[in-house]
């Protein structure tokens, strides 16, 4: 009886009748030795994969749309969706990729062969730039000349082997993260935080090495090489997954991660005529009974809130005389429901940084076209790519990062009494904030250049890529760490994919955006010129013609409105006082359940044994 009751306390705490799905395992499949396993040197090759799988995918999509103007001859327009298309799409796919990693793969394998997609995508974009007969006849579309479009199997080609990178790629990217987080306890809330900066940090130089040197190959040696470079970058990175593959802490896939969420709404909906209790004690407390995967988050057991009370119907236990037990699909735990509430809460912080992908979307496609039309000269005989102007930012922020958290982190950590200096929301907030001047400043220095009667230098663009630089370090960092500390359980991937598909949504917004600026310009143009003609802000493939400032001015008018849409819902966000980390974190959660389980005495704990 000792060792049964012993173990049914063991199953309360951890929130599950199987103990062992929470356990971490070695690439054998053997629980995981804290000494052998996990820690910063398996992240590490966790790292090494991330920066060179950046360098790949950005030495791709930074001067993709240069690609597509000049050697498939696509519209100024059309090129620019194509690239914000295919972004959009990258980032979407990471869905995919989560929902695969916790359901059924695990994170490792998710990656090693989505990694091996990514890869043949590669190498077909790069065979395709070489080979003359799979690309439209050459054309120099700066005179003026109406050139042949690629169409047919040439553009078959040419997205079949687009999408297989983004397909790769949108499936490794939330796992990449969500794996290195796995090899730290969730209580190691400090090391976690350093694991983040230390993730963007690798994200930052995979960038600066794509839009210097992998940029500088493409536009002196050829598309093809760079590609082919590009290529030669993922099959390093892979080499560093599976180098890494001997010390790794693996979480083992659940099954299917929506079921939980699916019964929650179902057994609500069931029960939308039933009267919640107003003591919450008196709503069922545990699956135990169920047989089933309850979603606790970090292995914690969520206690009850008051948002969403519509959900708690979901835990109203039906008196009834029979030993009848109520399906999951009737009745759920608390903590089931509670972690349903918490995905329902960060719906709108996600949505707040949409609009800031939006602006992302900006700098990778009318920038660098910005880039082409002034004076890309730093020595009479050195030119710089418009595309490696996206590496400034990032040359900064190579030192800023550990800046940041070497300095900045143990500074404001005295004054917060946080592990990571400031909230991951305020993290988010700041950027978002700033993410609007750089938006005004394109607008400034598009105007300027328009009106100028010099070519100016290429480095007058250098302040909106810079500003965003510093914005981005506070909004993509914050936004992961925020999404991957609020996460299920068996379901890290899929949280941090959220992550990605607020880039996928802002680029596809770019993308309606400039199109429906392009309809109702053109539409006000044509009523209101004399002579009837009249285009849009963006309908020419002449930025000398185009208003891209207004269109500039329109976005930071958006971001600014955003960023104050922010501050209501972070201020409405309030997340379950079980996730909550105070400075002693290692304690506390175990202690909120406990307290939590000793006010429940109306409630009658069936034991794991029991149970079977």
């Amino acid at each position: 009886m000792d060792r049964e009751g012993t173990r049914s306390e063991d199953t309360i705490l951890r929130g599950s009748s199987e103990p062992d799905i929470h356990m971490s395992v070695d690439w054998r499949g053997r629980p995981c030795k804290p000494t052998k396993h996990g820690g910063m040197t398996a992240a590490l090759f966790v790292l090494g994969l991330e920066a060179f799988e950046m360098m790949a995918i950005a030495g791709v999509g930074n001067n993709l749309i240069t690609y597509v103007f000049n050697e498939m001859h696509f519209s100024l327009s059309k090129s620019a969706n194509t690239v914000t298309n295919f972004v959009g799409t990258v980032f979407l796919l990471s869905l995919l990729g989560g929902f695969l990693s916790d359901s059924y793969l695990g994170s490792f394998w998710t990656m090693l062969i989505f990694g091996f997609v990514e890869l043949s995508g590669f190498i077909l974009l790069s065979v395709q730039a070489h080979v003359g007969e799979l690309r439209p006849a050459k054309c120099n579309v700066s005179i003026g000349v109406v050139c042949e479009e690629a169409e047919g199997y040439k553009a078959w080609i040419f997205y079949g082997a687009l999408y297989l990178v983004a397909l790769g790629s949108g499936c490794m990217k939330p796992n990449i993260i969500s794996h290195g987080a796995d090899q730290f306890d969730v209580k190691q809330s400090k090391k976690l935080s350093t694991f983040f900066n230390c993730a963007y940090f690798s994200f930052c130089s995979g960038e600066l090495v794509a839009l210097t040197l992998l940029v500088w190959v493409q536009t002196h040696s050829g598309m093809d090489l760079g590609f082919g470079v590009s290529a030669a970058a993922m099959a390093v990175g892979l080499i560093c997954l599976i180098s890494g593959s001997i010390v790794y802490r693996n979480s083992p896939p659940r099954g299917s991660i929506f079921t939980p969420i699916a019964q929650v709404f179902v057994a609500a909906i069931s029960k939308r005529k039933q009267i919640c209790p107003s003591n919450s004690e008196m709503l069922h407390v545990t699956n135990a009974t169920s047989g089933t995967n309850t979603m606790i988050s970090n292995n914690v057991t969520l206690i009850h809130t008051e948002k969403f009370k519509f959900l708690d119907k979901a835990c109203i236990k039906i008196q009834n005389n029979g030993m009848t037990r109520e399906s999951p699909w009737r009745l759920c735990s608390v903590s089931q429901v509670e972690q349903v509430k918490v995905l329902l809460s960060v719906v709108p912080i996600f949505a707040c940084t949409i609009l800031f992908n939006t602006i992302l979307a900006q700098l990778q496609t009318f920038s660098v076209q910005q880039g082409t039309y002034m004076n890309t000269h730093l020595t009479r005989d050195f030119q710089i790519p418009p595309a490696s102007l996206q590496a400034i930012p990032y040359m900064m922020l190579i030192f800023v990062v550990p800046l940041y958290e070497t300095a900045f982190v143990p500074l404001a950590r005295r004054f917060t009494q946080r592990d990571s200096g400031i909230s991951s929301l305020q993290r988010v907030g700041t950027g978002l904030f700033i993410a609007t001047f750089s938006m005004v400043a394109a607008a400034i220095v598009e105007h300027k250049r328009r009106n100028s009667d010099k070519m100016l230098s290429i480095f007058w663009i250098a302040p909106q890529f810079l500003i965003f630089g510093v914005s981005e370090m506070f909004t993509a960092v914050g936004l992961i760490e925020f999404f991957y500390k609020q996460s299920i359980q068996g379901m890290q991937s899929f949280l941090t994919a959220m992550t990605y598909c607020s880039y996928s949504f802002g680029f596809y917004l770019s993308s309606l955006l400039v199109s429906f600026v392009n309809k109702v310009t053109t539409s006000t143009s044509t009523s209101t010129s004399t002579s009837g003609g009249g285009g849009g802000w963006l309908s020419d493939n002449d930025l000398n013609k185009d208003r891209l400032d207004l269109f500039y001015w329109l976005l930071s008018a958006l971001s600014l409105v955003n960023f104050f849409n922010y501050l209501f819902w972070s201020k409405w966000y309030s997340c379950n006082p079980s996730l909550s980390h105070s400075p002693s974190p290692i304690t506390e959660p175990r202690q909120l359940v406990l307290d939590d389980l000793e006010k429940q005495t109306s409630i009658t704990i069936i034991n794991y044994n029991t149970n079977r």
